[in-house]
């Protein structure tokens, strides 16, 4: 478990910016060190994802598109005030999960196929269908899919950049200098 400044100290952030994030995808504050790997490996998924030029904007359409869809499917009926965030920095089926949730939909994604029946909760099933009440599943995943073939696009062309900026700094900085653990660049 990790306080707040271990957060900012292992993302090399400022704990400013780490409250704003908090702020914008409306992430618990923690007391103490009650803050869970898979916390920080949301916020490290947040900061890779800026470093390669990914808007902000665009991170918090596709975090709401993805709590969306697994609202739908259920999975925030774990009781967990951090279920959205209990997956990340999960590596196994990298392919079956979501991008900032990590979460593993039990599918390849990009895929048209969800089990729209499931429920991991032991709740009272709702009186109508999602989709009776307007909220389809697949609607969501064909929109989380478009924003997430966007963000993979940007981070693909940002790439050649982000490895030639990492080939200058190689020489900007000497190979002496001691490297902090878990820096990941400027703070912001």
């Amino acid at each position: 478990m990790h306080t707040f400044a271990d957060l900012a100290r292992a993302l090399n952030r400022s704990a400013v910016y780490l409250r704003g994030l908090q702020t914008r995808f409306v992430l618990p504050v923690l007391e103490g060190a009650a803050y869970s790997d898979s916390y920080l490996a949301f916020l490290r998924t947040v900061a890779f994802l800026r470093t390669f030029g990914v808007s902000e904007d665009a991170l918090l359409r596709l975090w709401h598109l993805e709590t969306k869809l697994l609202t739908l499917l259920h999975v925030d009926s774990t009781g967990s005030p951090t279920w959205f965030l209990d997956a990340c920095g999960q590596s196994k089926h990298r392919k079956r999960r979501l991008l900032l949730t990590n979460h593993d939909l039990g599918v390849a994604i990009p895929s048209r196929v969800v089990q729209l029946g499931l429920n991991f909760g032991a709740a009272l099933p709702e009186l109508f269908a999602g989709k009776e009440m307007g909220e389809d599943a697949l609607r969501v995943l064909e929109e989380y899919l478009i924003a997430l073939g966007t963000i993979r696009r940007n981070v693909g062309d940002e790439l050649p950049h982000i490895c030639s900026a990492v080939s200058f700094a190689r020489r900007l900085v000497p190979q002496t200098a001691p490297r902090r653990s878990g820096a990941s660049g400027p703070k912001k």
